[in-house]
């Protein structure tokens, strides 16, 4: 009974050495993006990516019209009490000021794309600068860093980005950047400090210390690469936070004073809150633009922190 048994198992193990020779290893990436193809909500969280960055792009093919430009069978209907809803060549109507409001919420598709990349880009070389140093060097300057983030994490982020801009001479585009981009700067620094002091004892770089490998080698080629991944996926969800904050403070008044420059934030603030009782569409646009776009970045950059995740492997 006891061989018969042995029989069985030896044959099951063959059967599976077989097959995963012809089939070949799986890497860690390529059953990731298998599982994301299958995941509906990364589809969708993609899908609205995709869409978001064809619009923003392009942007002048798309739009109907120019966006600073005033219409004449806008504005001659156009009071204080009533703004011109859609009608024949405006499909969403005018603005306040009689401006193609579908071409403003277009164009506004791109200054939200730029000011949320620039921002997450920023927060993210700073971020991985000083996790690095925080996670590779260690001692003193590992703690001095991480009582400046733990600071920095210890107030709302949003009101952190409204005390930053405050405390600019004059508000612009530039400094909602900046603003959005300090603030996330403690979110990757704890996070690659974190993956680095695991990377630490692990067996490659064990190895390559003792084969005397110096140590800004071991950072640069063993520690920093295999501690990214976590970073990258991270980014992803950073952007749509990047995207609601800069919103936020361009609602608050605080964002770039041009009211000619077509943004989300600032059309929801300026536009649609002021003329809410006579226009509401003004309003509800924006709010819906940016809610879709945030809600795609979170829902693809979920899917792929679960689809990265040993854990969830099958």
């Amino acid at each position: 009974m006891t061989r018969a048994l042995s029989d069985v198992k030896r044959r099951r193990i063959d059967e599976l050495i077989a097959h995963t020779s012809d089939a070949g290893g799986v890497s860690l990436l390529r059953d990731a993006g298998r599982r994301l193809v299958r995941n509906p909500t990364a589809i969708v969280g993609a899908a609205i990516i995709v869409l978001f960055l064809i619009i923003a792009i392009f942007a002048p093919l798309v739009a109907p019209h120019d966006p600073v430009q005033r219409f004449p069978e806008l504005t001659q209907n156009l009071t204080v009490d009533t703004i011109p809803g859609a009608q024949a060549g405006h499909p969403l109507g005018s603005d306040p000021l009689g401006r193609d409001f579908a071409s403003r919420m277009i164009y506004g598709a791109r200054q939200t794309l730029f000011v949320g990349v620039l921002a997450t880009l920023i927060g993210l070389l700073a971020g991985v600068l000083l996790g690095a140093v925080a996670g590779a060097v260690g001692g003193w300057v590992d703690a001095v860093v991480m009582r400046l983030t733990d600071v920095m994490l210890a107030l709302p982020s949003l009101l952190l980005a409204i005390t930053l801009v405050a405390l600019a001479r004059e508000s612009s585009q530039w400094t909602v950047i900046v603003a959005v981009a300090i603030v996330n700067v403690p979110i990757f620094a704890r996070l690659l400090r974190g993956s680095m002091l695991a990377q630490r004892e692990s067996d490659h770089v064990l190895a390559a210390r003792a084969l005397g490998v110096k140590q800004r080698h071991i950072v640069s080629r063993h520690m920093l690469p295999n501690s990214l991944t976590a970073v990258i996926v991270q980014a992803t969800l950073t952007f749509a936070v990047a995207i609601l904050d800069a919103a936020a403070l361009s609602f608050l008044g605080l964002g770039d004073p041009d009211i000619n420059r077509a943004e989300w934030g600032l059309m929801l603030g300026v536009d649609g809150v002021r003329y809410f009782e006579v226009r509401p569409e003004l309003a509800y646009y924006p709010a819906l633009a940016i809610i879709l776009v945030a809600l795609g970045f979170t829902l693809l950059g979920e899917s792929i922190r679960e689809a990265l995740d040993p854990k969830n492997r099958r």
